[in-house]
């Protein structure tokens, strides 16, 4: 018998071998995006992923790709083996994100979600994904939503105190890490929000479940090396076996928040349950109850309900979607605002003429008048011009990956060329199953053809007088890609307007910022995030001097310059 081990083992081995053979040299070769134009293989293990991915390039890459082979691109994945489609058309774009059934996340990227905040809405697909989003659809309404404005206010209020303070004590010029403190005004807000929770992180970090949080996401996505990132996600037993410092701060800060949020999950039950009980309905409307609420109605199908497991993955998805990318575009949009002070200052005149009389402050508004007072701001033209503006230009998600779960035709409206150059007949584009496909959000907002000749530029007036060619993109939001399109669309588009809105209110009413020397770059690290040139070790950070209004007045009129207006 044991003379057959060596045989069974050589016939394994070359079955594994033909297969990788199949994969790796066969396979390819009848691959039909293999017919498309783009940009010549550049060796084994090389490929234009880097191209596409980096900030501080995709927009000259892109645009090169489009005028030498057209808005369908073929470009060469991890390796030789592995085609992808990038995809500049907006027909072809508008059916990916379309079809969630046909274009899932790769379950790469969901691995990866899942070792860090578990499979809630961002990494579950098909029916789990159905199941999460609508048990979390009406904790979005646009009334709960508008219960949490006086929350936002307030923490907004509260950094501005805390920036006063500084500028105060500050012997010169104050420069403020706007990234770092924004950050923590937006962990402050989700943490209400989210769970009626209070992390204090404004006044200070030492709470425990701020710091599990913070530490998970920044260590974690900031300073995880690629061969572990790997490791991960094609090896994650390897990964488990051998960790280093990265996995244990990952490890000991899901513990925490595990045991920490698990024990607020029991207790808004309890709640819930005991208001059930007495016929007083709880009152809680954070997102954890009311989450807890719809999982809990009556009329929800047994089957149509989540666990708790879930509700605690759905909330760590909205601590990091909620707070990262909505302090992302404010860092953003403050740091534009810098190197435009003319736009600043119309923005900042557009806000002070519908703040409370100066004999009230943002302290003295009841919750009707905060309410009342953001209703005003919502609807102001200017302030919407500049978020359109610098959303498009900056977008915290630079791209994104589907992969095909069977053969698919996708429609195209421009002309697709082959690897010869010709104009293909064909009007569709033949994606075979498990092919990727490069959604480049970053690539379409600020695509020339569309946006005109000046997309790379910061022009909030261009929003006035839209090209035809722009208005008639996809997108959740004011035709870009930023919150993404379709059934996977950000469910907190809403919540993301409150907090964006708001905090630009309370700071351009307050402060006026001004570059520092430092000079900041784009790094796409999951997100796209600021980062000091020359200093790209020391994490995302964006320096800008924060100057109280109060402080530059003209000696001869004692008013505030109008330039700062």
């Amino acid at each position: 018998m044991h003379h057959l081990y060596p045989k069974v083992l050589s016939a394994v081995l070359g079955l594994l071998v033909a297969y990788a053979f199949y994969a790796v040299v066969v396979s390819p070769r009848f691959n039909p995006l293999r017919l498309l134009a783009g940009p010549p293989s550049r060796g084994w293990f090389k490929n234009q992923l880097h191209l596409v991915l980096d900030p501080s390039i995709s927009p000259r890459v892109h645009e090169f790709y489009v005028n030498k082979y057209g808005r369908s691109v073929r470009i060469q994945g991890l390796g030789p083996w592995e085609l992808r489609l990038l995809t500049l058309d907006p027909a072809s774009v508008a059916h990916v994100l379309k079809n969630t059934a046909i274009y899932e996340k790769p379950w790469q990227s969901r691995r990866l979600i899942t070792s860090l905040i578990g499979c809630g809405m961002l990494a579950a697909e098909g029916h789990v994904h159905k199941r999460q989003r609508r048990v979390a659809t009406p904790a979005f309404s646009v009334q709960n939503m508008r219960a949490l404005v006086p929350v936002v206010f307030n923490k907004g209020r509260e950094l501005k105190d805390k920036w006063m303070q500084m500028a105060d004590s500050a012997p010169e010029r104050l420069a403020v890490d706007v990234c770092h403190w924004i950050s923590r005004a937006t962990f402050d807000v989700i943490g209400h929000a989210g769970f009626d929770y209070n992390f204090n992180a404004i006044e200070n970090e030492s709470n425990e479940l701020f710091s599990a949080y913070k530490e998970m996401f920044e260590v974690a996505v900031s300073q995880s090396h690629p061969l572990r990132t790997i490791f991960k996600i094609y090896a994650p037993f390897l990964s488990s076996l051998f960790s280093d410092s990265t996995a244990r701060v990952v490890q000991k800060s899901q513990d925490t928040i595990h045991r920490v949020a698990g024990q607020l999950i029991q207790e808004k039950k309890r709640k819930i349950s005991q208001g059930l009980q007495e016929g007083v309905p709880y009152a809680g409307r954070d997102l954890l109850s009311l989450l807890l609420k719809a999982n809990m109605a009556t009329d929800l199908p047994p089957d149509q309900r989540i666990s708790d497991t879930d509700i605690l993955h759905n909330i760590n998805t909205f601590m990091f979607a909620g707070s990262d990318t909505s302090s992302l575009s404010l860092t953003w949009t403050l740091l534009l605002l810098a190197q435009n002070p003319t736009v600043q200052g119309r923005l900042r005149a557009e806000l002070q003429a519908v703040a409370p009389a100066s004999s009230e402050t943002l302290a003295d508004l009841t919750e009707d008048e905060i309410n009342s007072l953001y209703a005003i701001i919502a609807n102001l033209p200017y302030l919407d011009n500049v978020i359109r503006e610098s959303i498009r230009l900056i977008p915290p998600v630079h791209s994104s990956i589907r992969v095909a779960t069977q053969d698919d035709e996708v429609p195209v409206s421009s002309p697709v060329r082959g690897r010869n150059g010709d104009v293909l007949t064909k009007s569709t584009i033949t994606v075979p199953k498990g092919s990727f496909v490069h959604v480049a959000v970053e690539g379409f907002n600020l695509d020339k053809g569309f946006w005109g000749e000046d997309a790379w530029e910061f022009v909030p007036d261009r929003w006035d007088h839209l090209p035809d060619t722009a208005s008639d993109l996809p997108g959740l939001f004011s035709n870009t890609l930023t919150f993404s399109a379709g059934p996977r669309s950000c469910i907190g588009l809403r919540f993301s307007m409150i907090e964006i809105k708001t905090f630009l209110y309370i700071l351009l009413t307050n402060f006026n910022f001004e570059t520092t020397a430092d000079k900041i770059m784009k790094a796409n690290v999951v997100l796209t995030r600021p980062y000091v040139v020359g200093k790209f070790k020391e994490g995302s950070q964006c320096p800008l001097f924060v100057s109280p209004l109060k402080k530059i007045v003209d000696p001869a009129t004692k008013q505030v310059p109008s330039s700062v207006l």
